[in-house]
Formats: structure tokens, C-alpha cells, sequence
């Protein structure tokens, strides 16, 4: 029933094969970076891989953003927002749609005291200048490095961080002198995305502002574990403190052109709504120190978990995480008939948690979530990761051969409980 493979999780670079944040610096990367972490593009182990994860951490993605953009918490809007231009997905305008959305999407540059610098890309949410980005854009903001927002226009403001969540890769900044006539970006409703459908990718690649590409959605529901090296917030003094969250993201897929720089940018579709944003991308480099481009395989976090995790920063500065309490590593069920499914197997379960009050036990394979069948570890963590604490679902397991069904309800992970 068991993979007799090592676990996932490393503490160092992989040899081959990563996933890679595609952020970018345009100048001495080298002179901030940590000797222990790749930098910007952080050379983590392919998701496909066994993992072992403590908990089961996850946020939930329920929450819009009003494409007006009024200041305040964002106010909740309709899944089913309108295209920004005619034509929609039927007929895909690439030139309306560039021209609509990139008043929408600004640069991020961290700027250290030493002179070096990083770039990734943002979306403006709203008017009051709230901007999303990925957390490892701006982790290693420190004392004396500054932070700086360019609009598509040129015109660069200082900014500020409102809030980062590390465990799902994202982060809210705020223009600190907010100017007049902000564009926010208007989020479509991501669970109706489909394979196959035409996207483009909007963002700051390599300190290219306002680059696009196109393409189409490869995949849905993808899970890319990034891992926790590129996750290296700043001490007040300046020194890189690692951490060790874990950014399991169930992605959206695309062969548009991602590359370092395009973090935080923009994944929209043919009618200009942002369905995700671009966060990470797969490599074939085996070096940690060889900076990644694209190879056709980008991935986005779906915009309902980004606008969700945004809502829940702007309003409380910290995000809560569902909590199912076991360890998990990848594996193989009998499912009957000879057959056999990919299944996350239970390594250990935590007592008085979700797992342990349902009755799961060690060694129990589960191979499907609220009937959604799982491909390991990764993706079992990346559904629960779109789900808030408190909410009901039901997993498939097989143990001792028999195939049973364990309702439980998932739980505020200790470490938000304040």
C-alpha cells in the first residue's frame, strides 16, 4: 500500500527536474542571497514527489474584490464578473485585452541597501492603491531596503506590505502616496476555468514591464509543492531567518510564457479578468545558482484562493489556515479489480485533531477527496488548501484492502489560533 520512496520535503536544491518561483532581480542577486537558497526563482523538488507534512495547512477562496476598487475591505462581487472587453472567449481580442488590463498589473522592485535588487510583479485591487503579489517577491524586505510600486504608466511610488502569508505564497502592499485614477483589476470566478481555454500572461519579466504572452490553460487542479527555500523573510536587523512553510498550490497550468519577474503578475482570460496569479514555473536547470526561463509550463494560484487570502490580510493582517492533523507521504491503493490509485498514505495522526476525532489511522491511503480523486500527498494538500477551517468534507480511504468513506470537519490550524 506504501511508496517505499524517501519523502518529499528536502532541506537542500533538488538535483533536477524543480519547480521554480519566477520572480526576478535585474541587478547582483548575488549579493543578497542567503548561500543556502537560490534566490528569487528558489530551486525546490517536482511535486510529484512523496511528502511529509506535518499538518495539513490551508486557506479558502470565497472572497471577491469589487472592480471599482473602493477603498476599505473589499467588498464581496459576482462570481460571474463581466468581460472588460467584447468578444469574450469565443473570439479572443489579444490587443483589447492587453490594452485593458495593463493599467491593472504594476512592477514590484525591492531595492537593498547594498544597491542589489529584485523584481517580480503586482495586481492593483483597488483605488485606495492595495496591491497582490507573491510572498516571496517581498520576504526579504529588511531593515534600510526600500520597496517600490511602477504603474504601467511610468510613475513609481513607494509601498509598503499590509500583510504576507507565506503558506500560500502571497502578499498585499500598499502605494504609500496612492494616486488619483487606479485601475483595479477585475477577478473572474476560477472554478469555471477550463482546460483549453485561451489565457494571457501579464507581468514584469526579467524587468520587462508590460510584457504579454499568450496561450491556453494545460491543466487544472495541479499541485506545485514550491517548498520553503525561496521563503525567507528579514529580521528587523536585515538577516535572512528561514522558515519552513510549506506552499502547495492546486494550480492552474499554461504554455504562456512565464519567466523570472512574472510573480505576482497577471493570468487572465480572453475577456481581461484575472483567473489567476503567475507564481511558479518548472525547470530542467540541475543548478541552483542557473536562473530558470520557461519551458511551457507555468502555473498560477487560482484567483477565488487569491482573492480570499487578499480579503483576509486587508481585514486582519493574517490568514487562517484549515488543519486536517496527520502526516502524509505518496503512495498506491487497490481499488478492486487489479487495479490501483495514486492515494496521500496516512504516516502518523495527531491526537485531538480532525484525522484522529474521524477515526483515521496510520497506514489508511486516501485516494479521494468530497469524490475527487487525489494523484499523492501534494494534491491532497492542495484541495484542502482552497477550503476553509470548519468546513465539512468526506474522504475515500482504503485500508486493510476495503474501500470506506470518513466524513469529518476540518479544523483552525494551531498556529492561527492566536
Amino acid at each position: 500500500m506504501t511508496d517505499p520512496r524517501p519523502p518529499f520535503y528536502q532541506e537542500g536544491p533538488p538535483s533536477s527536474g524543480a519547480w521554480q518561483s519566477p520572480s526576478s532581480d535585474a541587478s547582483s542577486r548575488a549579493a543578497r542571497r542567503d548561500p543556502r537558497r537560490p534566490g528569487w526563482t528558489g530551486v525546490v523538488a517536482v511535486g510529484a514527489g512523496a511528502a511529509v507534512l506535518a499538518s495539513l495547512m490551508t486557506v479558502g477562496a470565497n472572497k471577491a474584490f469589487s472592480s471599482g476598487g473602493a477603498t476599505g475591505v473589499p467588498s464581496a462581487t459576482s462570481s460571474q464578473a463581466a468581460p472588460l472587453i467584447s468578444g469574450g472567449s469565443k473570439t479572443a481580442n489579444w490587443v483589447a485585452a492587453a490594452a485593458a488590463v495593463e493599467p491593472s498589473v504594476v512592477s514590484v522592485r525591492v531595492e537593498a541597501s547594498d544597491g542589489s535588487g529584485d523584481q517580480g510583479s503586482g495586481v492593483i485591487l483597488d483605488t485606495a492603491g492595495r496591491v497582490l503579489t507573491n510572498n516571496h517577491v517581498v520576504a526579504t524586505v529588511g531593515s534600510g531596503d526600500s520597496l517600490s510600486v511602477a504603474l504601467s504608466d511610468g510613475r513609481t511610488f513607494s509601498a509598503s506590505v499590509v500583510g504576507t502569508d507565506p503558506a500560500s505564497d502571497l502578499a498585499v502592499l500598499t502605494l504609500n502616496d496612492a494616486p488619483a485614477g487606479l485601475k483595479p483589476a477585475t477577478f473572474a470566478d476560477s472554478s469555471m476555468v477550463k482546460v483549453g481555454d485561451a489565457v494571457m500572461a501579464i507581468g514584469n519579466p526579467l524587468g520587462l514591464s508590460d510584457t504579454v504572452t499568450t496561450g491556453i490553460v494545460s491543466a487544472l487542479n495541479r499541485p506545485v509543492n514550491t517548498g520553503p527555500s525561496e521563503q525567507q523573510p528579514q529580521s528587523p536587523s536585515g538577516s535572512a531567518q528561514p522558515q519552513s512553510e510549506q506552499v502547495v498550490t492546486n494550480a492552474i497550468q499554461t504554455d504562456a510564457s512565464i519567466n523570472p519577474g512574472n510573480s505576482g503578475g497577471a493570468l487572465v482570460d480572453s475577456g481581461g479578468r484575472v483567473i489567476g496569479i503567475t507564481s511558479s514555473i518548472a525547470s530542467l536547470s540541475s543548478s541552483a545558482t542557473t536562473q530558470a526561463g520557461s519551458i511551457g509550463l507555468g502555473f498560477a494560484i487560482p484567483a477565488n484562493e487569491a482573492k480570499d487570502v487578499a480579503a483576509q490580510l486587508i481585514t486582519t493582517g493574517t490568514v487562517k489556515h484549515a488543519y486536517l492533523g496527520v502526516s502524509l507521504a505518496d503512495g498506491m491503493a487497490g481499488v478492486g479489480g487489479g487495479a490501483q490509485r495514486q492515494a496521500a498514505v496516512i504516516g502518523a495522526v495527531t491526537s485531538g485533531g480532525p484525522a484522529a476525532n474521524a477515526g483515521l489511522q496510520a497506514d489508511d491511503a486516501i485516494i479521494a477527496l468530497n469524490g475527487q480523486f487525489i494523484d499523492g500527498a501534494d494534491s491532497l494538500v492542495a484541495q484542502i488548501r482552497a477550503l476553509h477551517p470548519g468546513t465539512s468534507v468526506t474522504l475515500t480511504i482504503v485500508r486493510s484492502g476495503k474501500q470506506q468513506n470518513i466524513p469529518l470537519t476540518l479544523a483552525l490550524r494551531p498556529a492561527d489560533a492566536g
